[in-house]
Parts: C-alpha cells; structure tokens; sequence
C-alpha cells in the first residue's frame, strides 16, 4: 500500500512539474509575441523591417540564448507541429486576406493569377522536382524515394504568401499586391494539394490511368473547395440576414461569422478538400454579403477581430521558425557533411530561383497577349518585382518538409536530416534576404505608382474601405466617391459612362437581380432607425 501511494505521489509530482514547464514555456512565448509588436512597432517607419523578419530574428537569438543555457540540448520552448500550423494558425490569416482583399483588382486579374497560382506551380513543380533527381542523386545524400523527390518539388513551389502580406502593400501596389497574393494563396492550395496527391498515390508505377486520375483528383479538388468556401458564406449571410441577430445581441452575429468562417476550413479538412482555397473564398463572399447584413458596430468588431487573429497568427509563425532553426537535434546528424548540407540548400536556392523565373516572365508574356488596354498589361519591372516578391519561402514548406520527412517532429535518418535542415536554411535565408530587398526593390522599379494605384484601387464595398466613425483614416471611403472634384482616367470615365459587356459587367446585373435580395449585401442590408448607418444611407441615397 506504502508503495502504490509512493508511486501515486511520484506520477503526481512529475504530472505538475510538466504542467508547470509547459506554464513556463507558454509564459516565455507570450513575452515574446509581446516583445515582437513593440519592436516591429518601433522599426515601422523602417523600410527595410517588417514585423515577419523582426519576429524571425527573435525566434533566432531566443534560440541562441536557450541553446547556451540548457547546455545545447534544445533551441525552442514549444514543439513544431503541422497540425497547429494547419488547424490553427493558417486559417485565420488566410481568411482574412480574403475579407480584405480588393475583389475588384482581384477578379480583374483572376485569369492571370490562376496561370500564375496554377500552372505557374506546377512549371515550378516540376523544374524542383527534376533538379532534386539530377542533383541529389549525385550527391548521394541518402535513401530518397520518387515520392521523397516529387515531395521536395511541391515543398519548394509552395510560395510564403504570409511575407508577402507584409511586404507589399494592398494601397500602394494594388496590382502587384492581387496578382502576388492570390497567386500565393493559390499556389499554396496548389502545393498541398500536390503533396497530399503524392502520398495518397502509388508513385512506383505510373500509367496513363494514374496520370488522368491524378489530373481528375486535381481539378476537383480545386472545384468542390471553391464551392464549399462559397456555400459556406452564402449560408453565414442568409442566416444572419433572416434572423437579424443584431437587433438584440451584436456578441451572437460576430460569433456566428467567425465560427462559418472557422467551420468552411475544418469542413474542407474533414472531406480531404484544399482548407487554404475553401476559407479563401469564404473570407471573399462574407466581405460582399455577410458583412453588410450586420450592425455597424459588429462591421468595426469584425474587421479589427480577424485582423488581429490574423497579424497574431502570423508573428506566431516566424518567431516559431526562427527558433526551431537552432533545434540541435537535426543539426546534430547532420555535423558530419556540413559541406554536403550547404551544397544542397544552394541548389535548392537555385531550383527555386529557376522555377520561378520559368514560369512567371512566359505567363506574363501570355497574360499580356490577352489585355487589350496597356494600363492592364505587366511590364517588365512588374514582373521583375512578381518574380522577386515570390521567391521567399516559409511556414507551408516547412510544415510540408516535416511532413514528409520527420516522424512526430524528430528524425535519425542522414537523408531526411540534411532535408529538413537544407528546408530551414532556405527559409531563413529567402526570408530575411528576399524579404529585406523587396520594399526597396518596388520604390526603385515602380517609383511612380503610389498616387496612381490608390486612385485606381478605390473599392467602397470592401470592410477595408467602410465609412464609420471609429475608422475615419480617410482611405478609400464613399466620402471619396461623393466628391465632384476627383480627377479619373479618361479610360475609367468611359468605362463608367458606356460599360463595357463584360464578365463583370453580367454578374453585376446577376448579382443585384438575384443574389443581393437573398443573400443581402450592399444596398440590401436592413437599417436600425435613428443609426449613423441610416444617415449615411439616407444621405447617399439623396445625392
């Protein structure tokens, strides 16, 4: 009896001293989170800084400092896990790109950023893909299968569209900013899809049948998650439209709105569709309804909510792979071929500046042939800046590379070692790098463009864009559009005096006949008496 009540006590006691390091470690990330906003506040004006290099340059001397003070047995207070990366801190910075984002310039170029997300991916793909066979066969890095090489071809196409987010700015380059960001999130959906296609297939004995099944699982892929992201906002707005929650209880509707968008991810997942495309495309249907069928409080609640989830998420990401690149374990195995380690992050390096580089300058060339108007077309500068902007790679190839080559986070393989930490170096590498040259690199290529692009990219629809009190920074708002005085281009002036019969133009007239008096939206939203919202609406209505 006196031992089972010892061993009790000892279970007991190890239970609370690991209760209490993970208190600690949560403590210390925390502090970190924290210290990463008031030093990226500090460098904002900096404009070689973003927050994603400063919390990457955190995460690496807080490495540094754990690996001297627990003697070089560990770099990082929190385990690296694909599921966290996946289920937890993807969605919401997806999503909120697609809340923000300006449907107008991005339907615009949608053709453009499908070949370049699409097509453009799989050019890269299998350039990656073709130089880890040629190369590391060579170099006889270890045991890699076909699937480990087509594997590494998916990890590196896949672009880090979260850098980009903070490296190019929706206001200034609203061109640049749509075409490299939805051809990001694209691409991503495009490379797990890719990956996930790897290993659910038999890789060993390819056949035409394989091949068009491939294809087949592709495409539908892409289709079923689109529709799904787009179900899942029409439901959110018809339900919060019909039941008008805000009239009793704003706390209900902005949670009804996070958990669809939440619920449109973890569906995608559960029937083993694209997660990134489906909450995408969620975040773009419940900006155009759902967004206008709430209170104008809840609209400020919203906006600010999936911002902040999304800013957070993404500081979580970098100051997390700046620390696991320290982790001791991989570099332990490693230690004997660092020469051999060095060759192949190069060539990777250069893989990836190859692949890009194939596909976006002949794309482009192809995209231009199709624009009628030279203001639509991308010149050679903007392709220089598209080309540069999606060379940085991030946390999707690293939660891809663990994937494939560590089992719950740690690896003894050679092979899969000098890959997981070839995958680091160029994440650390491309990041910093790439990331640091890019702002400077839009204000000597396009140095003209700021005034032109935000006069261009006025979209009074968006949440970015709403007139309220709260938010009175003057940024594309209806104030804009109502003042007399505002200087068009003689193109857009046309375009808006004789419309021009295109795609747009039918959805439009679609969209206001049919979707907007079920679904609400613009126009269609109901208005609580005696509301700034009212006022506005009456105003407008009156000029």
């Amino acid at each position: 009896m006196a031992i089972e009540l010892s061993n009790l006590m000892e279970r007991s006691l190890s239970m609370l001293s690991s209760d209490h390091k993970s208190v600690v470690s949560m403590n210390l990330f925390v502090a970190l989170l924290c210290a990463c906003i008031v030093i990226g506040h500090l460098l904002e004006e900096n404009r070689w800084m973003n927050e994603s290099i400063t919390a990457l340059i955190i995460g690496l001397c807080t490495g540094i400092v754990i690996l001297l003070t627990t003697n070089g047995t560990s770099s990082h207070v929190l385990m690296f896990s694909e599921d966290l990366f996946f289920i937890y801190l993807l969605p919401p910075i997806i999503f909120n790109a697609g809340f923000q984002v300006k449907k107008k310039q991005f339907f615009r170029n949608f053709m453009t950023i499908m070949l370049f997300g699409a097509v453009g991916t799989l050019i890269s793909f299998v350039i990656i893909s073709a130089g880890a066979v040629h190369f590391f066969k060579q170099m006889n890095i270890g045991t890699l299968k076909i699937g480990d090489y087509l594997a590494i071809g998916a990890i590196f196409a896949a672009t880090d569209s979260v850098c980009t987010l903070q490296v190019l700015n929706q206001d200034e380059t609203p061109l640049l900013y749509s075409l490299v960001f939805g051809e990001g999130v694209v691409n991503d959906a495009t490379s797990v899809v890719l990956f996930n296609a790897i290993q659910s297939f038999d890789l060993s004995h390819i056949n035409l049948s394989i091949a068009l099944k491939f294809v087949g699982s592709f495409f539908y892929l892409f289709i079923a998650s689109t529709m799904l992201g787009v179900i899942a906002g029409l439901l959110s707005a018809f339900i919060i439209k019909k039941l008008y929650m805000g009239r009793h209880s704003t706390d209900r509707e902005v949670a009804l709105m996070i958990l669809m968008a939440y619920l449109s991810y973890m569906l995608a997942e559960l029937f083993y569709l694209s997660g990134i495309l489906t909450v995408f495309f969620c975040g773009i249907v419940m900006s155009h309804y759902t967004w206008h069928n709430v209170t104008e409080s809840s609209r400020v609640t919203t906006k600010h909510a999936f911002a902040t989830l999304s800013f957070v998420a993404e500081i979580f990401i970098f100051l997390y792979v700046g620390m696991d690149a320290l982790d001791i374990e991989k570099w332990r195995v490693v230690r004997d071929s660092p020469g051999k380690s060095v060759g192949v992050s190069a060539i990777l390096l250069g893989l990836v500046l190859l692949g890009r580089a194939a596909f976006v300058f002949p794309l482009s060339f192809l995209s231009n042939l199709t624009k009628k108007s030279s203001h639509e077309k991308i010149g050679l500068k903007q392709q220089l800046t598209i080309w540069w902007a999606g060379l940085m790679r991030g946390a999707v190839s690293m939660a891809l590379a663990y994937k494939q080559f560590t089992s719950s986070g740690h690896t003894k393989l050679h092979g899969n070692a000098i890959m997981i930490t070839s995958t680091i170096t160029v994440v650390l590498f491309s990041t910093v790098v790439f990331g640091l040259m890019t702002q400077p690199l839009v204000r000597i290529l396009l140095p003209s463009s700021k005034n032109l692009s935000r006069m261009l990219s006025d979209e009074s629809s968006t949440p970015k864009s709403f007139i309220v009190p709260l938010l009175g920074n003057g940024q594309g708002s209806e104030a804009d559009l109502k003042t007399p005085n505002v200087t068009r281009p003689t193109s857009l002036r046309m375009l808006l005096a004789t419309p021009s019969h295109t795609v747009h133009h039918y959805w439009r007239k679609f969209d206001d006949a049919f979707m907007r008096p079920v679904f609400g939206g613009r126009g269609f939203v109901p208005v609580v008496p005696g509301s700034p919202l009212e006022q506005s609406v009456h105003q407008w209505q009156q000029e």
